[in-house]
């Protein structure tokens, strides 16, 4: 009970969010704007700031980036293992692999401020920073591979990608963020989070799975129980603190994000398919989410 009443207010924006899409005439450019202004500036301020201000101890860090590494390989390993499932259609695969193991930053950061405060969102940050070239490697291969598009290109220009090799390098270089640098990225991060909860809402889409209906569920099985699971084993393994182990659980049990719909529509694959498993992994985190919280408390 304590997992679902943390969740409630994020859970409650992303309602919203679908909501007010619905119910309020505000045009589909608004909320694609929206969307885009939320994944290339927004929260790239986000992720940079949170890093930048870390001083990062990487002897420290390395069992739970560890623990995220693990996790994401699983999906991604399990990921590769549904190809069958989706028969001759390529395109619906490559585009809905990314499905099992990208994961929805803006919840993450979310529910470890509220757990940890401003520790709870460095620690998450990091992981985030550390898994983005990870994750966006594997999809944007996998989409690259089946459209002929080049992988490097489409990796150099990735915000995310790109904010966490930024932060990463303003982090080891021992400088200090100005005040009021750190203050406009600490606005446009406020930002980030509210609005990209909203945008997860509004980019909910509830008709039936597009393809191969079997291929999807199993997708979605691999990441909202078989991802967590691998994280929670490898770090208790491992020995990881309070805070780096409600991390690296949380981490891996959150939904896919939104991201990779747009990653997916602007490299030509399957959008229509991507965006009902993304929604179908929103909706099922929000009583699978709450349940990895109430277990990864009990230790």
């Amino acid at each position: 009970m304590q997992g679902v009443f943390l969740l409630l207010p994020d859970f409650g924006l992303i309602l919203l969010g679908w909501g007010l899409r619905r119910g309020m005439d505000l045009g589909d450019t608004l909320w694609a704007g929206l969307e885009k202004l939320v994944y290339f500036v927004l929260f790239p301020a986000l992720l940079f700031n949170a890093l930048a201000r870390t001083r990062i101890d990487f002897a420290t860090a390395a069992p739970l980036i560890a623990s995220g590494a693990a996790a994401t390989v699983c999906g991604i390993a399990l990921a590769l293992l549904a190809r069958p499932l989706f028969r001759q259609d390529g395109s619906a695969f490559a585009s809905r692999f990314q499905c099992a193991f990208r994961f929805n930053s803006y919840i993450g950061l979310a529910v470890l401020g509220k757990l940890h405060g401003a520790a709870g969102i460095a620690t998450m940050g990091l992981l985030i920073g550390a898994m983005v070239p990870l994750v966006n490697l594997a999809s944007v291969w996998m989409l690259a591979r089946q459209g002929n598009l080049g992988v490097g290109r489409e990796m150099a220009r990735n915000p995310l990608v790109l904010a966490s090799l930024a932060g990463f390098a303003f982090s080891t270089s021992g400088l200090t963020l100005p005040d009021f640098a750190s203050h406009f990225l600490g606005r446009l991060g406020d930002a980030a989070v509210a609005l990209g909860l909203l945008a997860v809402g509004a980019a909910l889409r509830l008709r039936g799975p597009t393809g191969s209906p079997l291929g999807s569920c199993y997708l979605l099985a691999v990441k909202l129980i078989a991802v967590p699971a691998a994280a929670l084993l490898v770090a208790l393994s491992l020995g990881l603190g309070r805070v780096h182990l409600d991390a690296a659980v949380l981490f891996a049990a959150l939904p896919t994000a939104t991201s990779a719909y747009i990653l997916t529509q602007r490299m030509g694959g399957d959008g229509a398919g991507v965006a009902w498993l993304v929604s179908a992994n929103t909706l099922a985190a929000m009583a699978t989410l709450p349940l990895w919280l109430s277990i990864v408390l009990r230790y």
